[in-house]
């Protein structure tokens, strides 16, 4: 036992004399002269190694005899042989020696671990399991004992802790902290989940704490209970975020120093944030150099920032990705480079000089299309979306167009987005290739959701999608559909869904191909069955609608569309007026339809400007023929000068018009009826309109407007109160007799969580109606949808 302890003893001062020794037996290298960088290796000898083979080292190394010295891949060689845990931290060292032929002999000096890994505890872990803590620290029983490598391994415990909420946590390398120790126990504290009781600004004058919190990752908990576990990790990104904030509202100097302040109760903390704003920055002048493909004064005059204007971090940033845009355009491809400078002779005023690098002056083209990682997916589907061919000018703003495109289908992984890359060849030729790399993932969706209105009762909704769905690739094997090959890969879509109801229900298949036979061309076809229950008959729809469109540009689209139904009007009383009675029963119908719409708003759920248009001509024949005539057209605006310093909280005010006429011989079932969420509020649903008997009949002339102010209640923008102003009519004939006018309040709630459509509750009262009209004060939306993937 004593000579074991004695040799234990002198194992690591041997362990670094030894290499000095070798050391001393290799000849030194020579000076600048006898560099061996780029000589032939004639042999690689390793030294000092006596538990590993010289076959093992070297099957490690990628440096070969015969190849030349290549300095980076030696220091690759040494990371590899490290990463083994065969050595001592530092425990591998390479010297050359010429051998006298021109080449040179590379010798590998080791330092081996001669101990191994016998046991790994982890003795205080309640709440990670170890199978994620042998993950966490990638020590193992039967490895080499390498005590830099446990270490790394005790912090990245302790970081796993502290993100998981265990602020107070502690790990001890308790052993495994010397060469000679043989067993590796990491003895661990986790202490109570710390929570975030509150967050303070101190400092903070040029903007509102309102805003500043929804810059943070770190959140405040929430009923004491959901959410705000504290991980100081997130600090520094708040510290980051927070001085990107008041760069963009000019504070150039603004500085951030966030403190963790302890509470009685030790499962919380506070969170406060010093900060220092300084001054705000007004802009001295502003131009662009470096330009050779373009005038640098045309550059600067895109500039939407202007001298004398207070510097706006993300007015620059805009104006450095539209530059970069405008010279992309034609072909070449740069950078913008914004430097942001004091001006000397005026204190509080910044230059902006827009530098352009990169800018040769000559237009590339497209070369070769190269697509990786669609192994389902057809190449087609992905050049649909790219607007590039090869021999045309590379235009470079539509590299990302196609990749926003690429990621809008959700057919490829969120977490790896889609990538379009130019591909550098080594001639200096104008063709460039162009690398497309996608990485696939589920594309089934299953959703279960519900919702109710003031329109339509309560309503149930199950929906099975397919984003990705091929009408052509049969399974041939059941392996198809174990890798989900079968009926995918072609980017359409098929959509199967059911929407029972109280008063309302519709079930209907729908297919759609966006690019028909690669074209422009969409193709759509829809089945469907439909149900509803009004005050005055029951109505029933069984159909089919098909619909090819075409794109005329990024705004504009063409349409035309057949409707073929079999419409059933039943439950009809029997003092029901003439012009209901009539109707009643089953009825063929078949219309075609042409339509145009145009959409310019720069957001689907809460556009602040733009414009939506649709128009549509409609011929119904079969048992009925008459004309259809629509036109919708929704306008949005705002100001930035109401708005926040930031440019979030904008005033939007949105102003709609609806227009429909149609032939006089129109059935009960086709006609116009107003009233209700998203018509004319204040009035029942198809509360307005002509009316015979007590019974609503319907118009052939509908003309319906709305004029809607929204104003942001909460710094997040989720709360949106409205007021609005609605008034129209609907007639028998064209006229505007009997106008209706009604005014209102409302509220509009944004949450994630229960699909893509806000909440809505609206207060409406009519201030101009008609004799016999249905009034109703409250109309709601209320929607609640989730979904998995398949």
């Amino acid at each position: 036992m004593t000579v074991c302890r004695h040799a234990g003893r002198w194992a690591w001062p041997l362990a670094v004399l030894l290499p000095l020794v070798a050391l001393l037996l290799v000849p030194a290298r020579g000076g600048a002269a006898e560099s061996p960088v780029g000589k032939l290796v004639s042999d690689i000898v390793p030294l000092n190694n006596r538990v590993r083979k010289p076959e093992h080292i070297l099957g490690v190394m990628q440096a070969r005899p015969g190849r030349a010295y290549d300095e980076a891949q030696i220091q690759e060689d040494v990371r590899r042989l490290h990463a083994t845990k065969w050595f001592v931290p530092g425990g591998v060292q390479v010297h050359t020696r010429p051998d006298g032929g021109g080449g040179v002999v590379v010798f590998v000096t080791v330092t081996e671990v001669t101990n191994t890994v016998r046991e790994v505890l982890y003795p205080g872990a309640e709440h990670i399991r170890d199978t994620d803590l042998q993950q966490l620290t990638g020590v193992r029983k039967g490895d080499a004992m390498n005590p830099l490598h446990n270490e790394q391994g005790r912090g990245n415990i302790l970081k796993k802790l502290q993100e998981d909420g265990h602020y107070f946590a502690s790990v001890e390398l308790a052993e495994g902290g010397k060469v000679d120790d043989t067993r590796v126990v990491y003895q661990i504290v986790e202490g109570p989940v710390v929570k975030v009781a509150g967050v303070e600004f101190k400092g903070a004058n040029a903007a509102s704490t309102g805003r500043l919190k929804t810059q943070l990752a770190t959140k405040r908990v929430m009923l004491g209970m959901l959410g705000g576990k504290f991980n100081p990790m997130s600090l520094d990104l708040d510290r980051q975020k927070l001085t990107e904030y008041y760069h963009g509202l000019g504070y150039l100097r603004a500085q951030i120093f966030p403190e963790v302040v302890t509470n009685p109760d030790p499962r919380t903390v506070t969170i406060v944030y010093h900060i220092e704003e300084g001054v705000p920055h007004s802009v001295g002048s502003v131009d662009a150099v470096g330009a050779k493909s373009v005038p640098n004064e045309k550059l600067a005059a895109l500039a939407g920032l202007k001298p004398g204007e207070r510097y706006d971090g993300r007015k620059v940033a805009g104006d450095s990705e539209q530059m970069k845009a405008y010279i992309g355009m034609r072909g070449v491809r740069s950078n913008v480079e914004p430097l942001v400078y004091d001006d000397p002779a005026r204190p509080g005023v910044v230059n902006v000089h827009y530098q352009v690098q990169g800018d040769g002056g000559r237009p590339d083209r497209v070369g070769q299309i190269k697509i990786e990682g669609n192994d389902v997916t057809q190449d087609r589907v992905i050049l649909n979306q790219l607007d590039l061919r090869p021999g045309q000018v590379l235009q470079y703003p539509l590299l990302e167009d196609a990749r926003m495109r690429l990621a809008r289908l959700g057919i490829f992984d969120g977490e790896e987005p889609p990538a379009v890359d130019v591909i550098e060849n080594e001639f200096d030729s104008e063709f460039k290739d162009l690398r497309v790399k996608v990485k696939e993932t589920r594309t089934g969706q299953f959703m279960v959701g519900a919702g109710v209105n003031s329109n339509s009762g309560l309503n149930g909704s199950i929906v099975i999608n397919e984003r990705n769905f091929d009408i052509t690739r049969f399974p041939t094997s059941w392996d198809d559909f174990r890798y989900g090959r079968a009926f995918r890969g072609a980017g359409q879509e098929f959509r199967v869904e059911a929407v029972p109801g109280t008063e309302f229900q519709r079930y209907s298949a729908t297919f759609r191909e966006p690019y028909l036979f690669d074209s422009r061309f969409g193709f759509t076809n829809s089945a469907y069955f439909f149900t509803r229950q009004y005050n005055e008959y029951s109505e029933s729809r069984v159909g089919m609608r098909t619909t090819v469109d075409r794109r005329l540009d990024p705004i504009w689209k063409a349409n035309l569309s057949n409707r073929i139904e079999k419409v059933g009007v039943k439950d009809v009383l029997n003092f029901a007026p003439q012009s209901i009675r009539e109707d009643a029963g089953d009825s063929f119908i078949n219309g075609i339809r042409a339509g145009l719409t145009r959409d310019t708003r720069d957001s689907y759920v809460y556009p602040t400007r733009g414009n939506v248009l649709d128009v549509g001509v409609e011929q119904v024949l079969g048992d009925y023929t008459f004309p259809i005539g629509t036109a919708e057209v929704t306008q949005f605006f705002s100001s930035r000068y109401f708005q926040r310093e930031d440019g979030s909280g904008k005033h939007v005010v949105a102003v709609r018009s609806q227009l429909g006429i149609e032939g006089s011989n129109a059935p009960v079932f086709e006609r116009f009826y107003a009233g209700g969420f998203r018509s004319l509020r204040g009035f029942s649903f198809r509360g307005v309109g002509p009316k015979e008997n007590g019974f609503f009949t319907g118009g052939t002339f509908s003309f319906l407007n709305t004029v809607e102010y929204q104003i942001p209640v909460l710094p997040s923008d989720k709360l949106y109160f409205v007021s609005f102003l609605d008034h129209g009519t609907v007639n028998t004939d064209v006229s505007l007799r009997d106008y209706r006018v009604s005014a209102g309040f409302g509220l509009r709630v944004a949450v994630p969580a229960l699909g893509p459509l806000p909440l809505a509750f609206d207060f409406a009262f009519p201030i101009r109606k008609a004799p016999g009209d249905d009034k109703q004060v409250f109309s709601f939306y209320v929607g609640l949808f989730g979904g998995q993937n398949q």
